[in-house]
């Protein structure tokens, strides 16, 4: 039999809990609407996204699609922001492109593009994941996330009280040789462009050291983890992380099964953190997947598929519900968002 064709069924007797809505209205911090993520809600009727919204129990929606050019941008506030202007926020982005053809001017560029992706009604800026793996300067150097040749973009972010929704890194596993021995196996089998093994690409934890050096170094600059701060299996590194960066917080999206599968220190960093947590899920607007991660936080489920696939589609393993008391999951589902994001400040 081949691994592919896998099937095992548990025979543990367990509860299984439906949590058709949350247990408080949700902002969701980290999603996506556009393509190749978000499954093309910009060119769907806005009626059909917000019926699903509220089907979902999820109030507010950050749009992490804007990128960094007016087109896309503007589309995007025209279609969401401008049609439901108090339910959205559209994150920008940066061209990193133009460092080939900009050279030593590109620093002072981006920033002025984030004035006037402000100006235009972005109200944060996104890091997509090749900061870190592929992006170079104008000699053709990978640049380090921590480069100090950008502070200007991340001065200006903070001078313009954007907050940065920053994803470096990957899972762990990425970085590892792709043998019998690596949990994601099967996952990168399906996406081998997502193998990043260390060389020819930098260490996970260069990337994660600088990552952390460039945070601590702007402290009046707000910047989001992404995906349980890019490290979700290891708590303890995110929660010193948490310690040393006042400015610093996390969204959880896409590593329900990461918390899922540790409970125990799950819980625990959850209550911990709890001032410095968002929800957020990155799986496009999908009623199913919010249901499971709603019943992932809220009940104490055990041993349960993490993912709406068939065979979880992180790795071979299944999860187990946090249990989060209810002043802890009110700020993770909302409270924190409107603080961070200013969201009831629109």
């Amino acid at each position: 039999m081949l691994l592919k064709d896998f099937r095992p069924q548990s025979k543990l007797v367990t509860k299984t809990t439906l949590v058709d809505k949350p247990r408080f209205p949700v902002i969701d911090a980290h999603d996506h609407l556009g393509e190749p993520f978000g499954g093309g809600w910009d060119r769907k009727p806005l009626s059909e996204l917000l019926d699903l919204l509220d089907e979902a129990g999820v109030t507010h929606y950050v749009d992490l699609d804007g990128g960094w050019g007016e087109d896309i941008l503007d589309a995007h506030l025209k279609h969401f922001k401008e049609g439901a202007p108090e339910r959205f926020q559209i994150f920008g982005g940066v061209d990193w492109g133009k460092w080939q053809e900009l050279g030593d001017q590109f620093p002072a560029w981006a920033a002025k593009r984030l004035v006037a992706q402000k100006e235009r009604g972005a109200q944060g800026l996104k890091i997509w994941k090749p900061f870190g793996l592929h992006v170079k300067d104008h000699t053709g150097k990978l640049a380090d996330v921590d480069d100090e040749r950008l502070i200007p973009i991340w001065e200006t972010a903070g001078e313009l009280s954007l907050p940065v929704l920053i994803h470096v890194a990957d899972p762990v596993a990425f970085f590892d040789p792709i043998d019998e021995t690596n949990e994601r196996w099967e996952e990168i089998g399906e996406h081998p462009d997502w193998a990043f093994t260390s060389p020819p690409f930098p260490s996970f934890m260069h990337i994660m050291d600088g990552f952390k050096n460039l945070v601590t170094r702007h402290r009046n600059t707000t910047f989001i983890g992404a995906h349980v701060g890019c490290y979700g299996e290891n708590l303890g590194w995110v929660g010193k992380m948490f310690d040393d960066c006042p400015n610093y917080y996390i969204d959880i999206s896409a590593r329900f099964g990461e918390l899922g599968r540790q409970p125990y220190a799950s819980r625990k960093f959850f209550i911990q953190y709890q001032d410095r947590i968002l929800y957020g899920s990155d799986m496009s607007p999908d009623l199913d997947a919010y249901r499971l991660s709603y019943r992932l936080l809220e009940t104490d489920d055990e041993y349960f598929n993490y993912n709406t696939s068939e065979v979880p589609g992180q790795g071979r393993f299944y999860a187990y519900g946090l249990y989060l008391p209810d002043d802890v999951l009110k700020k993770v589902y909302r409270d924190n968002a409107e603080r961070v994001l200013k969201f009831s400040n629109q």
